[in-house]
């Protein structure tokens, strides 16, 4: 199965794509460029500035074309201006363990809550600095629900929502966890590996869950997204043409495509992957499920 190149994006860190069913169009950020991206098939590539770092995004039910979004001080929620710039309002911030923290990856659970969690800039430390937070559409502050953590990443949430699952990407780690998650107050509970991906090609990255239940999460530094099945056996790995594939999400009319975001570090030879950092589409034979809204 061939990846199609959908954008020659050259993100730095392309990151957190989510599917707009009712655009029709792929969203998605560049970290260290600090853009919200859009693209649609007829209407082509939009991004717009924003002040600080955006990680990770979830589009809005109570504000349309608003996106709640994980950043450097907090969660922001973030509208797309017609001079390109991104009107902002920090509805969370977060008091970070250690200077030099962001947030990472984030989405929101069945119920339209939005989880993030945030890690140190300085990755290659390897400081248990990174939480995992929860945030509410009637909560006052981000509520700490997880610390202990390097790079918390591969948030998912099963089909029925009773099933949370977490990575952390740092070569120390490379962990996927399954948790019990109590889907009326937003709880977790009964942690559990669900795969060691050491043994497996790539660090665990961004994820996505598909109509059967399945896990799909990348391996970045192995070129490849990894498809597991809810009892945690490797079910299949399909190729992108980058060596850091960075998240993937479903999307398309019938959310059968796999989009696939990735990396293009700086300083390094690119060729023998000059599409790195681009935008990327998979055909998996499989759907994927609807990604909820905050506060839907």
């Amino acid at each position: 199965m061939k990846a199609e190149l959908v954008l020659d994006a050259r993100n730095g860190t392309g990151e957190s794509p989510v599917w707009h069913a009712g655009e029709q169009a792929l969203y998605w950020v560049d970290i260290p460029a600090r853009t919200l991206n859009s693209w649609h098939a007829s209407e082509g590539h939009t991004h717009w500035q924003a002040d600080e770092m955006i990680a990770c995004i979830a589009p809005r039910a109570d504000i349309p074309g608003a996106w709640i979004a994980g950043m450097e001080s907090g969660l922001f929620s973030l509208l797309p201006q017609a001079d390109g710039t991104l009107a902002s309002t920090l509805i969370a911030p977060v008091a970070h363990a250690a200077p030099a923290m962001r947030f990472n990856d984030g989405r929101c659970d069945r119920r339209g809550r939005f989880w993030a969690g945030t890690m140190l800039l300085d990755m290659a430390a390897g400081a248990r600095v990174g939480r995992l937070y929860s945030y509410g559409k009637d909560s006052d502050t981000a509520t700490l629900q997880l610390d202990d953590l390097i790079v918390p990443n591969g948030l998912a949430f099963s089909p029925d929502g009773r099933t949370m699952y977490l990575s952390d990407s740092h070569p120390s780690v490379q962990a996927i966890w399954a948790f019990d998650y109590d889907t009326d107050s937003g709880t977790p509970s009964n942690r559990r590996l669900f795969a060691d991906m050491k043994p497996l090609p790539g660090r665990p990255d961004g994820a996505a869950i598909d109509v059967d239940g399945c896990y799909w999460i990348c391996g970045n530094d192995a070129g490849l997204v990894h498809r597991f099945t809810p009892d945690g056996r490797l079910d299949r790995s399909l190729e992108v043409p980058v060596k850091k594939p960075a998240m993937c999400a479903f999307g398309g009319p019938a959310l059968d495509t796999l989009f696939v975001t990735s990396i293009r570090p700086g300083g390094i030879d690119l060729s023998d992957q000059p599409l790195a950092g681009g935008v990327f589409a998979l055909r998996p034979g499989v759907a994927g499920m609807p990604e909820p809204a905050f506060g839907g």
